[in-house]
């Protein structure tokens, strides 16, 4: 350090879309394997492997390995909701549009995109037990990623106001 600069022992932050990211992809495997924890202790009926449905042939779909895969396909389809969530939402502070993220979710699989997946029933044939698992399952899963990315959004707003100063 001859010149006098002072090297920093820290890491350099990772970029907000870096954060969003893995936010997304960690939201999803974590709340996908909850998903099929629920389904597992009968809480719901409907497990992730409905994600294969419509693309996948064959019985494998049904077994541990189409477990596996549906869960890391939730985790890549779950970066593409919070870069959504990123792009829409980021500056809005609290946990209402997290939940409120996660209702719609809930909506649009359930009600909107229901006639692609055969293995998950009509709306209003899903037991009560399911539709409540499942609702509140997207609730935390939209909690968890509205109030991470507006944390991040928040941090890095501040710092860059700071250096800006």
């Amino acid at each position: 350090m001859a010149n006098g600069s002072k090297k920093s022992n820290y890491p350099k932050p990772m970029s907000f879309a870096v954060v969003v990211f893995w936010t997304g992809l960690f939201g999803g495997l974590f709340w996908g394997t909850i998903g099929f924890l629920a389904y597992y202790f009968n809480f719901t009926e409907i497990r992730p492997n409905v994600i294969l449905g419509p693309w996948a042939l064959g019985n494998w779909k049904n077994e541990w390995l189409g477990t596996v895969i549906s869960i890391i396909l939730l985790g890549v389809l779950s970066v593409g909701a919070a870069f959504l969530y990123s792009l829409v939402l980021k500056k809005y502070n609290g946990i209402w549009l997290g939940l409120g993220f996660g209702i719609v979710l809930f909506l649009l699989v359930y009600l909107v995109l229901n006639p692609i997946f055969p293995g998950i029933k009509p709306f209003l044939d899903l037991s009560r037990n399911t539709v409540i698992t499942t609702i509140c399952l997207y609730l935390v899963y939209g909690l968890f990623i509205g109030y991470s990315i507006n944390y991040e959004y928040e941090i890095n707003h501040k710092e860059e106001n700071e250096t800006a100063s």
